[in-house]
């Protein structure tokens, strides 16, 4: 890591949780991460976007690790594009397009070959499960006894997968956001942006009741293209819900712990 420089970088052109996103360098942008987020992480995140990126995916080079104003940062290629969701605010007669191209580029993901180093599905949903303080020890052991019924896999799953993650730039969508990915089993993968989407639908994340419905709309239409173009599993899918809403329980969003709880609990029900 290059030593520390100061640097005017003006006001940000991205805010995320963890980072911000300043315009940078010879055609990239820096992803400027806040000084709780840890080295280690930011180095993780830097693997894994060269591994998906080695894979052809449509994502940004990542570049190189500096310290600017005493806070580390992430090089990126530079992408011109507004995501997915804020596009489809705007533009909501593009619903059902957006839905599709999503279901596409999930299938698309689900196909890559990737390389082996990349964390575990399923060690990394057993972590968060046991994690998960909101979840009962009964029901954090019916969900850790559910995750251990169904089928690993080998396919590259991003873990984060939404219209937020996507950008619509003019050579296409780009997909952003990898330090959530993992190799394992696709249908797991569908089953955690259900919950993204379903969530956010069912909480306080979407105060807008017209946006509610256009999310949900959304999310059904999602579904149909993704099962159109990977026929079966839709029952394994449903399988995953209550699991993967249960290891949601481990990122500490207080508005979706009640919500998350009912769909964990339906796993006892089923």
């Amino acid at each position: 890591m290059n030593r520390n420089m100061n640097r005017d970088l003006g006001k940000p052109i991205a805010l995320g949780r963890t980072a911000e996103i300043y315009a940078w360098e010879n055609g990239q942008v820096l992803k400027l991460f806040f000084d709780w987020f840890k080295l280690e992480d930011i180095e993780f995140e830097q693997h894994m976007n060269r591994t998906v990126h080695a894979s052809g995916l449509p994502v940004p080079a990542p570049g190189g690790i500096i310290q600017v104003n005493g806070r580390i940062g992430l090089e990126y290629e530079r992408v011109d594009g507004v995501n997915m969701w804020e596009t489809l605010a705007r533009q909501p007669w593009r619903l059902f397009e957006f839905a599709r191209r999503t279901a596409e580029l999930h299938v698309e993901m689900h196909a890559a070959n990737i390389l082996p180093d990349i964390p575990s599905q399923r060690r990394r949903l057993e972590r968060k499960i046991g994690g998960a303080d909101p979840l009962s020890s009964s029901l954090k052991q019916a969900m850790l006894e559910a995750l251990s019924s169904l089928p690993d896999g080998d396919r590259l799953c991003h873990g984060d997968f939404h219209p937020g993650n996507i950008l619509i730039a003019g050579h296409g969508p780009v997909i952003i956001d990898w330090i959530d990915a993992s190799r394992g089993n696709p249908l797991a993968d569908v089953a955690r942006t259900t919950i993204i989407a379903l969530g956010a639908v069912g909480s306080s994340q979407v105060p807008n009741k017209g946006l509610r419905f256009l999310l949900r709309l959304f999310h059904t239409a999602y579904l149909q293209r993704y099962f159109h173009l990977r026929p079966g599993g839709f029952n394994e899918y449903r399988r995953w819900l209550p699991v993967v809403a249960a290891a949601r329980l481990n990122e500490n969003m207080p508005e979706l712990e009640g919500w998350l709880l009912a769909q964990a609990q339906k796993g006892l029900e089923s």
